[in-house]
């Protein structure tokens, strides 16, 4: 939803009510993930639900949503019983929650708007299905929250695992007893979080840096160049990066945030910057730590960083030569190639040309 929430927005704040559809599961071979959510308002749609499969249908049952006002949670999926209903050709199942929206039916918008937009941390809790009331809402922020789902221990059991997918950036459905019971099972909570976007952190202001730079950005990362050198390390060189910083790559490391989904590309091509960069990098919790050099440069860099006291468990963890084997040459394709490692890497694929493999195409998330 989050790629969409400006234009929400706007229909939010003209007092209209429209429709929000918003996958909540995913099973098998599902185009889009948890989250991924359109609206529908006086014949015009904006997001996606499908990639196109179901669009139609979700259409149709969100213009009725938004005219009745009543929530709805609808599977789409083709069944062995009805092999003439509304599907996925990709044969995935996804369950799509469909509310009503408006100033009144969704107060909180607006706030949980402004969070997105200035990277604060806030979730919403939806009881999607169950014997509470269908479509109750609880925004749970780090240090507080508003809204009831029903029960006071509910609420205090949501906001408790919401906090906790909110550190993690994951998003899901969570099931409980009426009172918040997590020894049972029969409500379900949609819990959607707007988690600060993963940061790349590149190093070294050369003109690779530039392409990993967009397409990192590209890729939704909030994106850091840093370098020592001011003369190469200005926004106007790396105008997709949202922070160019100056200043000695290990030093900045040691002083920033680096969390389990903090992606690190080492692109300086001197020791005398990636190896006490490296090591401070291979000691993060980062979940990718991944440096530009040939093999040659790649064997000196591992015989440095053992003299430097890294275990051979810490140097696993290093990608090097950074990327996926694609033959690229150009700063483009070398991005491409890094891009696509973090993908792979992300999602487990094989890597391999998808006419070469067999089975589902997006595996289970």
């Amino acid at each position: 939803m989050r790629d969409m929430l400006d234009e929400v927005l706007e229909w939010w704040e003209s007092g209209r009510r429209f429709g929000l559809a918003t996958v909540v599961g995913t099973f098998r071979s599902a185009p889009r993930p948890p989250g991924a959510a359109m609206a529908v308002l006086d014949g015009e749609a904006v997001g996606s639900v499908s990639g196109g499969c179901v669009e139609g249908a979700v259409y149709e049952l969100a213009t009725r949503v938004a005219g009745d006002g009543t929530p709805v949670l609808e599977r789409y999926g083709v069944s062995d019983d009805d092999a003439f209903a509304v599907g996925l050709t990709c044969g995935g199942i996804i369950d799509v929650f469909v509310e009503p929206v408006s100033r009144r039916d969704y107060p909180e918008l607006g706030e949980i708007a402004a969070a997105v937009a200035t990277r604060r941390p806030v979730a919403v809790a939806t009881i999607i299905d169950g014997p509470g009331r269908l479509g109750a809402r609880r925004v749970v922020w780090p240090d507080r929250a508003s809204g009831s789902l029903g029960s006071a221990r509910l609420d205090d059991a949501v906001d408790d695992d919401a906090r906790g997918m909110l550190a993690q950036g994951s998003t899901g459905v969570r099931r409980y007893g009426p009172d918040g019971e997590r020894r049972l099972d029969d409500l379900s909570v949609f819990v959607l979080s707007f988690a600060p976007p993963p940061r790349m952190l590149v190093f070294g202001a050369i003109d690779f840096a530039a392409a990993v730079a967009r397409i990192g950005r590209f890729l939704g990362y909030h994106v850091v160049v840093c370098d020592a050198r001011p003369v190469f390390a200005t926004a106007k060189r790396f105008p997709e990066a949202d922070e160019v910083v100056v200043a000695w790559p290990h030093d900045y490391l040691t002083t920033t945030e680096v969390d389990g989904r903090t992606v690190i590309c080492v692109l300086t091509h001197d020791p005398k910057f990636d190896v006490p960069l490296l090591e401070a990098a291979l000691r993060t919790p980062a979940a990718y730590v991944g440096a530009m050099g040939s093999r040659r440069t790649h064997e000196d860099r591992l015989a440095r960083l053992r003299e430097a006291g890294l275990s051979e468990e810490e140097l696993s963890r290093l990608r090097s030569p950074i990327g996926l084997d694609l033959g690229a040459r150009t700063p483009e394709e070398t991005a491409v190639s890094i891009a696509a490692e973090l993908i792979r890497l992300r999602w487990g694929g094989s890597g391999r040309p998808l006419t070469e493999t067999s089975g589902r195409i997006h595996g289970e998330r």
